[in-house]
């Protein structure tokens, strides 16, 4: 595929969305995306709006500290354990925020807690930066991934990071987003074996899921197999993601397979939208009907 085509495609999905949700007053600049056609995994095709533009992530972030423990794990700078492991899956699957900062802390030789002397926090904070720094030389430009996600919070050297240092939240694009499950989905990300691991959290059964997961009934929240990406395709369709969402956000990021054989991978970000359920689905029914249609 072109890669004005698939430009053409998603430009087709971004103006009808936004002319969809009119009356909600969903505006240009409170949505962004990309769009990376993946049938000839060595070529991938993209095609973005407003893709290099910073918005707070949420728990897509949440992709980044996995393929981190991954590449630690791969130099040997993490054990293996049980409860590590235990961590990575909750974090993906259930999306746990506990599980995050623990991961979080593993990486980069951090904790939270009490405040810290000026000089303490100096090297709290460049040690915080490690995952930064990963992905700095990996090439990814425009990002912020050295913070925790919270559910209340944060306290202590957590706040005092934040007052001290600049960025002041995780950021990402939806360009850098798509990029990190480009390379999952293709077993570019550390090594093909390692891939294949991460891939394998992010695997939702939405045609049995809707939303009744019994662990996340209990904890309150959505279902990244049921309520995202998922409204939006077709029962035949196989779905691998990651889903953020706050008071002010609502986002998916998703490696889709498509029965005619067509893969990509589709990164939506909304901002002041995040009860609308259906700003999502709507992008993703309109893309895949039109990569559906095409041979």
């Amino acid at each position: 595929m072109s890669d004005s085509l698939l430009q053409t495609i998603l430009n087709h999905a971004v103006s009808q969305t936004l002319a969809d949700f009119n009356a909600i007053q969903l505006t240009p600049e409170q949505l962004a995306v990309t769009l990376v056609d993946l049938r000839e995994p060595a070529q991938p095709v993209w095609a973005n709006y407003r893709g290099d533009v910073l918005i707070y992530p949420a728990s897509v972030i949440k992709l980044f500290y996995l393929q981190a423990a991954h590449a630690w794990l791969e130099r040997g700078q993490l054990a293996d354990t049980a409860e590590l492991r235990r961590a990575l899956h909750d974090m993906i699957v259930y999306s746990y925020n506990e599980a995050t900062g623990y991961v979080i802390d593993l990486l980069t030789g951090t904790t939270s807690g009490p405040e810290l002397t000026p000089e303490e926090l100096a090297v709290w904070h460049d040690r915080r930066n490690a995952v930064n720094r990963y992905f700095a030389a990996l090439g990814y430009t425009h990002i912020n991934v050295n913070k925790k996600p919270w559910c209340e919070g944060p306290y202590g050297r957590e706040t005092q990071a934040i007052a001290a240092y600049e960025p002041k939240r995780n950021w990402l694009t939806t360009d850098a987003a798509a990029r990190i499950l480009v390379e999952i989905a293709t077993g570019r990300a550390v090594t093909p074996e390692r891939s294949q691991q991460m891939l394998a959290l992010m695997q939702r059964d939405f045609v049995h899921a809707l939303g009744l997961d019994p662990v996340l009934a209990a904890s309150g929240h959505e279902n990244q197999a049921s309520d995202f990406s998922a409204r939006g395709l077709p029962p035949e369709a196989r779905l691998w993601s990651k889903a953020g969402y706050t008071s002010a956000t609502r986002h998916d990021a998703a490696y889709v397979e498509l029965p005619n054989g067509h893969r990509f991978v589709l990164v939506t970000f909304t901002v002041d939208h995040a009860n609308e359920k259906a700003i999502i689905p709507n992008v993703v029914r309109l893309v895949t009907q039109s990569l559906a249609a095409i041979a």
